[in-house]
């Protein structure tokens, strides 16, 4: 039986991505509520919290990026010139966050402005990724092996919804972290935050999922034809039970439950944009196959990943055991 190497890797570049989405999410998610909480003592705690993992969290768009390249060069070449603004966008709010986490603690007269970089290139790095999922979902016009489209064609009413989506739910990662790791009044407020976001996530989630089957023919035969259509069923309840955890762990106060029920939100999400593109990479213009390396070369690279994805998989869990708990406002990372 022949091995479909394109199959693999597009399961591992699904997998580098989602890992990249729910981790870094949460630590956007603290910047993005960063200015709800004025005291400075609660910011330098709100920073502490992710300031051991932050940098970690990123090595998975690497390797999602990376991996496109290297493995899906057509749908590489094809994708970056449609989302050129959103992904700059996106990794110059990635900077301005990084450096803030860096001279936020050197710069005390400055430590206002480095505030705003890191609440700025929060929102702006997760909107400018929700755009880019938006305007990769709505599909890409592809002629000749080659980008068709126009240089505004990312930016559409759906792609400015799922800015936003992302945007609030990333705020409810952050909300339930902070839940998770810090104590007193933080959480008590934090908790506040995450039935907000969660109600807004929510309404997003069902927005973005009622709009995106008439995007395509192609989403909406997999939403409402058999045996695809059991989905529709299946997710929202899912979904649904989601929410209703997420709600009764904040109730009880108990820590890590809404987290985790936050992070099935996302994955539901994730499946659910799988479910309506598959096997594109490109919707609806190039299949996994069609953009694919050559055989050889994905069997080389895989060698590689077989290394390097438990390594990086190894060294996150290790960071995350060393740094669980709650966060010591005495202590601290920096």
């Amino acid at each position: 039986m022949e091995i479909d190497l394109a199959f693999i890797w597009a399961a591992i570049i699904a997998f580098a991505v989602l890992a990249y989405v729910i981790l870094d999410g949460f630590d956007l998610g603290v910047g993005i509520l960063f200015p709800l909480f004025p005291d400075k003592r609660d910011k330098d705690v709100m920073m502490n919290s992710v300031a051991p993992v932050w940098d970690g969290n990123e090595t998975w768009l690497v390797l999602g990026g990376g991996g496109l390249l290297a493995v899906f060069p057509l749908a590489y070449a094809t994708i970056l010139p449609a989302l050129y603004a959103p992904i700059i966008a996106m990794l110059l709010g990635l900077i301005f966050r990084g450096v803030a986490f860096e001279y936020r603690w050197r710069s005390r007269r400055a430590e206002g402005l480095w505030n705003w970089a890191f609440t700025g290139g929060s929102a702006v790095a997760a909107f400018a990724q929700g755009v880019a999922l938006g305007a990769l979902v709505q599909g890409i016009p592809v002629e000749n092996r080659a980008y068709a489209g126009g240089w505004w064609d990312w930016l559409t009413p759906f792609s400015v919804a799922t800015g936003f989506a992302v945007l609030v739910g990333y705020a409810l990662l952050g909300a339930t972290w902070l839940v998770m790791k810090t104590t007193g009044d933080l959480a008590h407020r934090a908790r506040h935050y995450a039935y907000l976001s969660g109600v807004a996530t929510l309404l997003a989630m069902g927005s973005v999922s009622l709009w995106t089957p008439f995007l395509e023919p192609l989403y909406l035969e997999r939403w409402f034809s058999w045996p695809t259509a059991a989905f529709s069923v299946i997710v929202p309840l899912l979904v649904a039970g989601c929410f209703l955890t997420l709600v009764h762990g904040l109730r009880t106060l108990h820590d890590t439950r809404p987290f985790i029920a936050s992070l099935g939100l996302f994955v539901l999400g994730y499946a659910g944009i799988g479910i309506s593109f598959y096997p594109y990479i490109v919707p609806t213009s190039v299949t996994i196959w069609d953009a694919a390396a050559p055989d050889e070369s994905l069997a080389f690279l895989l060698v590689g990943a077989a290394v390097l994805v438990p390594l990086i998989l190894a060294y996150t869990t290790y960071a995350y055991w060393v740094f669980r708990g709650k966060v010591d406002p005495e202590e601290g990372y920096h």
